[in-house]
């Protein structure tokens, strides 16, 4: 194909038949001065200068990429030299590079049908023809370049792809054999002759064509893999055989022919036999990683319900990682297996590792953080997620992961700021938005402020009004400070009307009618929590608040011992168990 930077002395060339154009034209000016007058031969001279100074300006002015004050120029040439092929050939270069092909090929054909054996005008043309979507024409401009340019081999091989592209393959044929026969047999010539037969349906020729370049080289290992799959599409499995024979002979460290010989046996149905060519496979340093990853893939899928398949994948990710130990697919697609096999602690280790093998890989820092998440290692996935911060400053979800992170370690101004900076990434995932607000409200309360924590639940309620971790939350923390109760009595009442059965809305139900000293209510309520949930001692805790509102010292006494002893007790119940009476 034509590239106008391979043909940028063209403009040099250009230049100099300008100037010796001009030169041409003054000279044939100072002679018609002697006859007629010497304005006209100035009128010539200015053109000439004109002429001139524009082309070079007009070829300086494409090559800066300012090509529509180049096509002005170049088209103010063609006004003072509508013959001159250079200008037609610039001409169509611009139009072709502006995207307008129909004129491309107008100008350009005007300067190869003048000079038929310039081969760059030829070439252009041809692309334009192609960009225009006529190939039929396109081709009969290269098989004028093979006329003119027959010592070129690089036309005859681009005239032979387009027959093949148009359809042509016995023209594309002849060509490649014309070539073989004046240059020899090539592994590219044969894989170009195979292409074509394979379209031309000639199985028996393409098999001859690739015996013919084992000939030419009889320890060229490639030459046996090109026929040994060939005869594989074929379904030749055994002439296959024999060929992969003959290369563990001459090429036996080549991982692919381990690989091809388990296929063979597979086929055969020898699968303890195809196994063992695998292993092989997988402990040549030379099989690319990405290979056996993508092998692996297959028996993840296959050994959720096969036992043997599970197990030759275990046995096959352990050899991979003993040859890539510093492989970070290798690292994360062990770390997977680990996973699978339940042993999600001893994978985590791994999924680090892929992450800082190649720390531009956001998927392997997401496994990571997912894997420190599910095993609760908040200070690994504190620390994780803060390194992934640092390399997808960007990515929402991190954010998230830290704030919950710095959460669960008490360390809500940070958990804040993270929360906040994230919610400026979120983009169309109202799942994740809710997420953020309603970890932010949360957030926002345990650092004591309380506006920014109601609003922060507003806007999460605005997404999602039945969503019972934010009702309740709200309801919960608007009565442990015993605002707006009768919003918090809302709020909470919905979380029960979605979910009747939930002992913790029960208790933060009973609790906001506790504070407003609604204390039947309130011990109804409570009792049912505590019922479902008798190891809880902060719901135990306010079971006996309420049976002592409701004049039942010693039932609220018995209570407040049970929650005692559930462990950590704060002063708060140690001084009601003391005085066996409420503080209030």
């Amino acid at each position: 194909m034509y590239n106008i930077l391979k043909h940028s002395a063209l403009f040099f060339l250009s230049l100099t038949l300008v100037l010796g154009l001009g030169s041409c034209k003054g000279k044939k000016s100072s002679l018609s001065s002697t006859t007629t007058s010497g304005k006209s031969s100035s009128d010539e001279n200015e053109k000439e200068i004109r002429f001139a100074t524009n082309f070079v300006d007009a070829c300086s002015e494409r090559m800066k990429g300012n090509l529509q004050e180049a096509l002005k120029l170049f088209l103010d040439c063609k006004t003072i030299h509508p013959e001159n092929a250079a200008v037609h050939y610039e001409l169509g270069m611009v139009y072709k590079l502006l995207g307008l092909n129909d004129l491309a090929v107008q100008e350009t054909r005007i300067c190869a049908t003048a000079e038929p054996k310039n081969e760059w005008y030829q070439l252009l043309l041809i692309d334009c023809y192609s960009a225009s979507k006529q190939y039929s024409q396109a081709v009969k401009v290269r098989e004028g370049l093979v006329k003119n340019f027959p010592e070129k081999s690089e036309y005859k091989q681009d005239l032979a792809y387009e027959y093949a592209m148009i359809g042509q393959y016995d023209k594309a044929f002849k060509i490649y054999d014309e070539l073989e026969k004046n240059f020899g047999v090539s592994e590219q010539l044969t894989l170009n002759k195979l292409k074509l037969l394979k379209s031309l349906h000639k199985p028996n020729d393409a098999e001859k064509e690739l015996q013919k370049l084992i000939e030419s080289d009889k320890a060229e290992p490639r030459y046996y893999s090109y026929l040994a799959e060939f005869y594989v599409e074929q379904n030749k499995i055994e002439e296959a055989k024999k060929v992969y024979d003959t290369l563990l002979i001459l090429d036996p460290d080549n991982p692919g022919i381990s690989l091809a010989l388990h296929d063979y046996y597979s086929l055969k149905g020898n699968d303890v036999e195809a196994y063992e060519y695998l292993k092989k496979a997988f402990m040549n340093p030379d099989l690319d990683v990405r290979t056996k990853v993508n092998i692996l893939t297959s028996y993840t899928e296959q050994g959720v319900k096969n036992p043997t398949n599970k197990a030759r994948g275990l046995e096959l990710v352990k050899i991979m990682i003993k040859i890539h130990p510093l492989s970070p697919e290798a690292n994360a697609v062990y770390g997977n297996y680990l996973v699978l096999d339940h042993k999600t602690k001893e994978a985590e280790p791994y999924f680090y590792l892929a992450a800082i093998y190649q720390k531009s890989n956001f998927n392997m820092w997401e496994d990571l953080i997912l894997i420190d998440n599910e095993l609760d290692q908040m200070d690994s996935l504190e620390k994780h997620s803060a390194m992934a911060l640092e390399l997808f400053p960007s990515q929402a979800v991190i954010y998230y992961y830290n704030g919950f992170a710095n959460m669960q370690l008490k360390n809500y101004k940070k958990a804040v700021t993270s929360f906040r900076d994230g919610l400026g990434y979120v983009i169309e995932d109202k799942a994740l938005l809710l997420r953020f607000y309603a970890s932010l409200g949360d957030a926002y309360y345990y650092t004591a402020d309380y506006q920014n924590s109601y609003s922060a639940y507003e806007a999460a309620l605005k997404i999602d009004p039945d969503n019972t971790y934010v009702l309740n939350n709200y309801a919960y923390f608007l009565s442990l400070r015993k605002e707006d109760l009768d919003k918090a009595e809302k709020l909470s009442k919905r979380t029960l009307d979605l979910k009747p059965n939930e002992r913790n809305y029960m208790d933060t139900y009973g609790w906001i009618l506790y504070q407003q000293k609604k204390y039947p209510e309130a011990e109804e309520w409570l009792s049912k929590a505590a019922k479902l949930a008798p190891n809880n001692a902060n719901i135990i805790e306010h079971y006996g608040d309420a049976l002592f509102k409701n004049n039942k010292p010693d039932k609220a006494l018995e209570q407040w011992n049970a929650a005692k002893q559930l462990g950590k007790p704060s002063e708060a119940l140690l001084e009601k168990i003391k005085n066996k009476s409420l503080n209030d």
